[in-house]
């Protein structure tokens, strides 16, 4: 067994490095799976395994730690922009507004808090950084403020041991973080004396379908129409829809704008919800008829296309000419789990869903001119998925003086790739730029670039983490870890249930969502036996994310003596 000894005392080598960290990643994420009382720590778990494996000695090379882990945490949090990236505008809107307007209170509340705690016991602001990442569970942010730290201090032994405080004020703080969630959602049940029942009901009650698509028929019957261009109704109306089929007599057509219109003819429309009032009042009544299976026997139909081709992505639907070129009508497209009506200015992106309306042949002949392959979405966009992160290094990298910090700020390794990826995700269409990565690859690798992350830090505050828990400050740590978990989170629950009406399940959403935590967002649901919190948690999940990144920097910079 010498060759073993020898590979475990051969601490420079790389298959020494890529043992320990497979070893820590490998027990660590299957020890998270874990239930405790019902709580899981999920990957957080490598976490500890590392600080297990670094107290007894396997410690990794400093500077292969530091790449890996900054490497990783790049990884993570451009993956994360391009999840959240679509959804990151649209959430300001209506309810969402409201909804995220609590959440940045509760990051407000928590950095307060963190600030308090800083004066009142003299705790380096350092330290009182890493508690705050891990009492409000946000990896990222301890990443994006270690990151930081080493634009502030240059010694490199005075850098090392700050490192291990963040590290080490992190690790003391996560456990309560993720219970602290939990516990504050049973003390609102509590406290509120919550009738799950009746609150998923006045929670299907307040969600109805509201501003969602839906397809209508409605009869033509307003005479000042009869005759008219089917192109006077988008004048009319002035918002967006589109008009399917129509039936005219007995036969079923996939109408263009030039459309002349009879009386009694059916339209087909798809619509929001919010809109359908408007349209009834101005073309007719409502009718109980199925066009969509009286197109079928005439050979209408409608179907998914994939779009996987350049052609198809580097024009607007407009420019594409696709009602005079095919003869179709695109009624739907899907974005990242996100369905809206196109317009003429609409452009396409990679990846995107489309529905459309005609007949067979000439939907076969779109589908072959826009891509419809499968193995094309199945195929990893490596070179754009580097071009997005090496920009987002750059744009991470650029200083900002501000006055009344000693250094130029940065949005660092972290900030910068999140804001490039979600810019990229939302715009990147526009100037034909293809950000799409599948839902199980984009999975793939935020996964293995938070894996590596954790089991970095872990590595790195092993040898500090034990003494600091038994012997320095470590247990005043946890407790001010407490205090940044709940005073937020119990003071936004407050006014959540009696400024802002929420029900229980809008406010566990809330909960998890402003804390960022998957584990506490799994017990809501559970809970309420149902997703409901999840709607709210999507809502409020990207602003959050990326003011928790942001945030945390911004605080050491505020503060750093």
């Amino acid at each position: 067994m010498e060759w073993l000894s020898e590979l475990l005392n051969n601490q420079e080598s790389v298959a020494y490095t890529v043992l320990i960290y497979s070893f820590v990643i490998c027990l660590g994420v299957a020890l998270g799976r874990i239930k405790f009382f019902g709580i899981s720590f999920g990957i957080t778990f490598v976490l500890f395994m590392g600080i297990l494996v670094s107290h007894f000695g396997f410690v990794v090379n400093e500077h292969i730690l530091h790449f890996i882990k900054e490497f990783g945490l790049i990884l993570f949090v451009y993956t994360i922009g391009l999840q959240v990236g679509p959804g990151f505008f649209s959430s300001f809107k209506k309810e969402g507004a409201k909804l995220n307007m609590l959440a940045i209170l509760v990051v407000v509340l928590g950095a307060v808090v963190t600030v308090c705690i800083h004066y009142i016991t003299d705790t380096p602001i350092t330290s009182m950084v890493g508690i705050m990442s891990g009492a409000v569970t946000n990896t990222p942010g301890l990443g994006a403020v270690q990151q930081t730290m080493k634009d502030l201090v240059t010694d490199h032994s005075e850098s090392s041991s700050i490192m291990q405080n963040l590290s080490t004020g992190y690790a003391i703080a996560y456990p309560f973080g993720v219970i602290g969630i939990i516990f504050t959602m049973l003390l609102i049940k509590k406290l509120f004396h919550v009738d799950i029942a009746a609150e998923t009901r006045l929670n299907l009650l307040k969600h109805k379908p509201g501003n969602t698509l839906e397809k209508i028929v409605l009869e033509v019957d307003n005479p000042a129409l009869v005759g008219k261009e089917l192109r006077v109704l988008w004048k009319i109306m002035k918002f967006n829809f589109v008009v399917s089929r129509v039936k005219h007599g007995e036969e079923i057509l996939t109408p263009d704008k030039n459309y002349k219109l009879s009386k009694g003819d059916k339209l087909l429309i798809v619509t929001s919800t919010d809109d359908q009032e408007a349209l009834e009042s101005v073309i007719g009544k409502k009718v109980k008829i199925d066009l969509s299976a009286e197109g079928r026997k005439q050979n209408v139909i409608s179907k998914r296309i994939n779009i996987t081709k350049p052609h198809a992505y580097a024009k607007s639907i407009g420019e594409l000419e696709v009602r005079d070129k095919y003869g179709v009508v695109i009624s739907r497209v899907i974005r990242a789990g996100v369905e809206f009506i196109p317009s003429r200015d609409t452009k396409l992106q990679f990846g995107d869903t489309i529905i459309v309306i005609g007949e067979d042949s000439s939907i076969m002949a779109l589908a072959k001119d826009f891509g419809n392959s499968k193995k094309q979405l199945e195929i990893p966009h490596i070179a754009e998925l580097f071009l997005g992160i090496l920009i987002g290094v750059l744009v991470g990298s650029i200083p900002f003086n501000f006055p009344g910090i000693p250094v130029p700020v940065k949005l660092g390794l972290a900030g910068g790739p999140l804001i490039v990826a979600i810019l990229i995700s939302r715009y990147g269409g526009r100037i034909s730029v293809t950000h799409y990565v599948s839902s199980s690859a984009n999975l793939m690798v935020r996964e293995i670039g938070i894996v590596l992350f954790l089991a970095s830090v872990g590595l790195g505050a092993g040898n500090s983490f034990w003494k600091t828990l038994t012997e320095g400050d470590g247990l005043y740590w946890m407790l001010y870890g407490v205090f940044i978990t709940l005073i937020p989170l119990i003071v936004v629950s407050f006014v959540a249930r009696f400024f802002h009406k929420l029900n229980f399940l809008e406010i566990c959403g809330l909960l998890a969502g402003a804390s960022t935590d998957p584990p506490a967002l799994a017990f809501a649901n559970q809970s309420a036996g149902s997703d409901a919190p999840a709607v709210t948690y999507a809502t409020i999940y990207p602003l959050t994310t990326f003011l928790r990144i942001m945030g945390a920097q911004l605080l050491l910079l505020l503060f750093f003596d």
